[in-house]
C-alpha cells in the first residue's frame, strides 16, 4: 500500500446534520476538508449504519448535495483488501470521522480512568 491516507467518515451527525432516515444540511466545512484530503490522492469511506434504502439516500445525498464520491461504502478500500488478504467487518483506515467517536486517552480522563 502506498503512503496515502484512509479516511473512513459516518453520515448522520458527521457528515450531514440529520436525523434518521432524513438527510438534512451539510455540514460544510467537514465537506470541504474531505474533498482537499481526496483531492490530495487519499482515498474516503462513507462509513454509517445505515442500509438498504436509507444508505441509497445518504449516497444520493452525498453525490447531489456534497458532490462527493467515497472509494468505498460500508467496506474496505479494495488495497486493504488485497494487502491483509481478506475484508473483515471492520474499516481499516487511518482517521476515523464520527459525532460518535471518542479519543481512549480522553475518555479515561473524563471519566477518571
Amino acid at each position: 500500500m502506498d503512503n496515502k491516507r484512509i479516511i473512513a467518515v459516518d453520515f448522520d451527525g458527521t457528515l450531514c446534520f440529520s436525523i434518521w432516515p432524513d438527510v438534512g444540511e451539510p455540514n460544510y466545512p467537514l465537506i470541504n476538508y474531505l474533498k482537499g484530503e481526496q483531492k490530495a490522492g487519499n482515498r474516503l469511506i462513507l462509513w454509517t449504519c445505515r442500509s438498504g434504502a436509507a444508505l441509497d439516500k445518504a449516497v444520493s445525498w452525498c453525490r447531489e448535495v456534497a458532490n462527493l464520491e467515497f472509494d468505498a461504502v460500508n467496506d474496505n478500500v479494495p488495497e486493504v483488501i488485497e494487502h491483509y488478504g481478506n475484508n473483515s467487518r471492520k474499516i481499516s483506515c487511518d482517521i476515523y470521522i464520527d459525532d460518535k467517536a471518542c479519543v481512549p486517552e480522553a475518555f479515561c480522563t473524563a471519566f477518571g480512568k
